[in-house]
């Protein structure tokens, strides 16, 4: 029988190891794409889990740097 394994957990976003400045713009997509993943995975849920808006602000801080590709 072959082993299931489950999907990431779309809510686990971990903190950059570095700034956000000091992130490529690759680093900063990856990121920000996980944080959006994770928004929406929370948008799903009823009620919303208090952790979205964190994610959110999070979400706020990489597009103020200007990655928005």
């Amino acid at each position: 029988m072959p082993a299931t394994v489950s999907p990431p957990d779309p809510s686990a976003v971990d903190q950059p190891k570095h700034p956000l400045h000091a992130l490529t713009t690759f680093e900063l997509r990856a990121y920000r794409r996980q944080l959006e993943t994770a928004i929406a995975f929370f948008d799903t849920k009823d009620p919303v889990p208090a952790a979205r808006s964190g994610l959110q602000a999070r979400l706020d801080d990489v597009t103020a740097i200007g990655c928005n590709s």
